[in-house]
């Protein structure tokens, strides 16, 4: 087995560091474009040793980010310092154990929230109070809110400042132990013509911190998937802030215009962006380098 040194995150070895007993993959070339676990090479039948420490470490980064506990203070004054009002809520799931293995509860506040959200709405209450609402949860990557929630809003409400008409914006509700579908709770209990729900996603083993954007028009409870919109793999090694803030500005007014999100809503963004050109490569095989 190679006893190069383990290279931070989820790189494998390079080939040039490798020891004489590991045999380095011919299409090695590959790996710069992509995360995945490609072309690591072998020792002997095995892998060698740093791609396995580093799967190690990326498994534990992945379970350490779901158990991460949620440090909605510190979001909510970095959302503060943007100009915005925060309210911290709580899910039915009592803990994070509960939240595990109740997915149900992650997607209804507690009584407690109830209370504490219908007295922010506006009284007497319109129909709609605001034109957008953001609901911070942790999901199953706090991590993923503690890196990108605050970078994400902010590029959004500098884009949104040159909208016509101007969005009404909500005071910016946190929920802890919390699913996609709490955000449809919320966003009715405000009085919000939309809601958009930052939420920590699934970890993958090369992204504890990816952030997913959930769009629904008109929430209410008991809405299903079909009608959202996702934006996922926020993130800087994904989809940074900015580029997500652009493409959400982009659903937020086309939704407004169809007056809907979901199935009936396409993302037209990336029409006409150029694509790649196979032609010159088309006969040849990476494995052999032909």
């Amino acid at each position: 087995m190679s006893d190069a040194p383990v290279q931070p995150g989820l790189q494998s070895t390079p080939a040039e560091t490798v020891s004489a007993g590991t045999t380095p993959a011919t299409w090695g070339v590959l790996r710069r474009f992509t995360d995945a676990r490609i072309a690591l090479g072998r020792a002997g039948r095995s892998l060698p040793t740093a791609p396995h420490l580093a799967f190690q470490l990326a498994h534990a980064q992945a379970r350490d980010a779901v158990h991460l506990p949620f440090d909605a203070q510190g979001v909510a004054s970095r959302i503060q310092a943007l100009g915005l009002q925060t309210l911290s809520l709580h899910s039915a799931a009592a803990d994070r154990a509960v939240y595990l293995q109740r997915p149900d509860l992650g997607r209804h506040l507690d009584d407690v929230s109830r209370v504490q959200l219908e007295a922010r709405r506006a009284t007497p209450a319109p129909e709609y109070a605001y034109d957008l609402a953001f609901v911070v949860a942790d999901g199953l990557s706090a991590l993923a809110i503690h890196e990108n929630a605050a970078p994400l809003i902010a590029a959004t409400l500098a884009r949104l400042q040159d909208a016509s008409p101007l969005w009404a914006v909500a005071p910016v509700v946190l929920v802890e132990q919390a699913r996609v579908a709490v955000g449809d709770e919320v966003g009715a209990g405000l009085g919000a013509r939309c809601v958009v729900v930052l939420i920590g996603e699934r970890p993958g083993l090369s992204s504890p911190n990816s952030m997913g954007l959930y769009l629904t028009w008109h929430p209410q409870p008991g809405l299903t998937d079909e009608r959202r919109n996702c934006i996922s793999n926020v993130r800087s090694a994904g989809l940074p802030a900015d580029a997500a803030a652009a493409k959400l500005v982009h659903l937020l007014q086309a939704a407004r215009t169809l007056q809907l999100t979901g199935v009936g809503l396409k993302d037209t963004q990336d029409q006409g962006a150029p694509t790649l050109d196979a032609s010159a490569e088309r006969g040849r095989n990476f494995l052999l380098g032909q």
